[in-house]
């Protein structure tokens, strides 16, 4: 699974406009996003569809969500909030 290409990151362009909204959130590169000075999200891309990694609470992993579709949007962005 590839990091999420410019072509993809433009299908979430309205989740990127509200992800950039919340506090304390750096977006280093397009799509990108830091806490803190440490990676807390990110996407990818593959032919199933579009994911994102958001760093789990405390943990260094990552839980991925499914955003190809508005369900897991809501969803990426309430576990955001919910961990900033």
């Amino acid at each position: 699974m590839r990091h999420a290409r410019a072509e993809a990151l433009d299908q979430l362009e309205l989740l990127l406009a509200e992800i950039r909204a919340l506090p304390g959130l750096k977006e280093t590169r397009r799509g990108i996003f830091y806490r803190r000075g440490r990676a807390f999200l990110h996407f990818h891309e593959d032919p199933t569809g579009l994911y994102a990694d958001l760093r789990g609470k405390g943990a260094v992993q990552f839980d991925r969500f499914d955003v190809t579709a508005e369900a897991g949007r809501a969803a990426l962005l309430s576990a955001a909030r919910d961990r900033l």
